[in-house]
C-alpha cells in the first residue's frame, strides 16, 4: 500500500505547491479529474446538463470551481476530490427532494410567472421580471411563429429563464 501511495504522489505530485508541479502531474492530475467529474455528473443527475433552473447551473460552477483546485494543486487532489462528490450527493439529494415536495422545489428552483393571459400582457410581472415588451415578442416569434399576442391563451417565464407560449384554441 504504501507504493502505491508513493507511485500516486510522483504522479500526482504536491498538493497545495502549484508552481512545483510539471506538465505530467497537471496533466495526469487533468485526467483524473475529467474521468471523476464525468461520473459524478452523470452520477449525481443527468439533469443538471441541461442546465434547466439555477439550482442546476448552480452545481455545475460549484464543480468546476472545486475540480479545478485539484487540478491546479492549489487545494489537496483527494480532499477536493472528496468535496466534489459532497456536493454531488447534495445536488442529489436536493433534486430527490424537490421531486417529491412541491414546496421545496419551488424554494431551491423557483416558480413560473404568468406574463400573458388570454392575450392580455401582465405588465406587473414583466417589470417584475425585468422581461421587456420586446423579449416577449422575440421569444414569441422564435417560439409560436406569430407576432400576435391577441392569439396566445397564455405566456409564462418558466423556472429555467425560457418563456413557454400557448396558443388560444383556433
Amino acid at each position: 500500500m504504501n507504493s502505491f501511495t508513493t507511485f500516486l504522489q510522483w504522479m500526482t505530485g504536491p498538493d497545495g505547491q502549484p508552481k512545483d508541479l510539471t506538465m505530467l502531474q497537471l496533466c495526469w492530475r487533468a485526467f483524473i479529474v475529467f474521468i471523476l467529474g464525468l461520473a459524478m455528473v452523470r452520477i449525481g443527475d443527468r439533469r443538471s446538463l441541461s442546465e434547466k433552473t439555477g439550482f442546476d447551473t448552480l452545481f455545475l460552477v460549484l464543480m468546476g470551481a472545486v475540480l479545478a483546485r485539484a487540478i491546479n494543486g492549489s487545494a489537496a487532489f483527494l480532499t477536493t476530490i472528496g468535496c466534489a462528490i459532497f456536493l454531488m450527493l447534495v445536488h442529489r439529494i436536493f433534486a430527490f427532494i424537490a421531486c417529491r415536495s412541491h414546496a421545496f422545489g419551488k424554494l431551491i428552483k423557483g416558480n413560473d410567472v404568468v406574463l400573458v393571459s388570454d392575450g392580455q400582457i401582465d405588465w406587473k410581472s414583466m417589470k417584475r421580471n425585468l422581461v421587456s415588451k420586446h423579449d416577449l415578442e422575440e421569444d414569441l416569434r422564435l417560439s409560436v411563429q406569430t407576432e400576435k399576442i391577441s392569439e396566445i391563451r397564455a405566456a409564462r417565464l418558466e423556472r429555467s429563464g425560457d418563456i413557454s407560449f400557448i396558443k388560444k384554441e383556433s
